[in-house]
């Protein structure tokens, strides 16, 4: 007798990612769909990912990640969706296991860690974080909050979390350019978001966050194990810390606009 197995969608954001969504969609080619909802390309990112026989959507007026996730998923129409970054790609163990965790039927959601590669060089010796949910069966999600670092809602609060074993490959950051970039992005979001709950910004409050997420990467994490590598990985993300509550204390009229829109 045949039965239904459940199904599988994989939802990629983007937003000129040309350099990677071939990388990223082929590591995906596994699910029964897949979704990407653009941000507004202006390089080729929509003809590849179309090309590769991903479902594109355009929705160029952003409001920030957890609307262009909420976007998504009126999109999936699988059992079970997995969210992937552009600049992610999935690896053979970690296929294995969504694989086996679609394949169950069971309801919880599982968290995700990465091994980062930064700057050409894989940071394995680096220690990684305490993951963040990915895969979630979709009945039982609701919705993402949150303009950066979103989480999400879900039907039933009490739902067993499992991390999994293998592990994303998360090419964040390429080129120290391309990291100033991220940086200004990232800060801004940040600082947007503790607009939003009533902190208060300043170059000494920068300054602290910036020197304890730095001693808590390169040593604590292991980072200084990396070489070059790993100390400007560590110091950019330091740096993001410092400008997220300078942005916060001096830019407090463009934060008003973000938080507000």
């Amino acid at each position: 007798m045949k039965t239904n197995a459940p199904t599988l969608c994989i939802g990629i954001l983007t937003m000129n990612e040309e350099r990677r969504i071939t990388q990223c969609i082929e590591s995906a080619k596994f699910a029964d769909q897949i979704v990407v909802v653009d941000s507004g390309s202006k390089d080729n990112t929509v003809a590849m990912a179309q090309t590769l026989g991903a479902q594109v959507h355009t929705h160029a007026d952003w409001q920030g990640f957890a609307e262009q996730r909420n976007r998504l998923l009126q999109y999936a129409t699988c059992d079970y969706i997995f969210f992937l970054d552009a600049d992610e790609v999935i690896t053979p163990e970690l296929q294995a296991e969504i694989q086996a965790a679609v394949s169950s039927g069971r309801k919880a959601a599982w968290k995700i860690l990465w091994n980062q590669v930064a700057y050409g060089k894989s940071l394995t010796r680096m220690k990684s974080t305490g993951g963040v949910m990915r895969l979630f069966q979709s009945a039982n999600l609701l919705r993402f909050e949150g303009v950066v670092h979103e989480h999400a809602v879900l039907a039933d609060p009490t739902t067993p979390v499992i991390t999994c074993k293998g592990r994303l490959l998360h090419y964040s950051r390429e080129t120290v350019y391309g990291s100033l970039q991220k940086l200004a992005q990232y800060a801004q979001l940040g600082a947007a978001k503790r607009a939003k709950a009533g902190k208060r910004g300043g170059v000494l409050r920068g300054f602290a966050s910036a020197f304890a997420n730095f001693i808590q990467l390169y040593f604590f994490r292991r980072g200084f194990l990396c070489g070059a590598e790993g100390f400007l990985f560590c110091f950019f993300i330091a740096l993001e810390c410092f400008f997220r509550y300078a942005m916060l204390h001096y830019d407090k009229d463009t934060l008003e606009k973000i938080v507000t829109r």
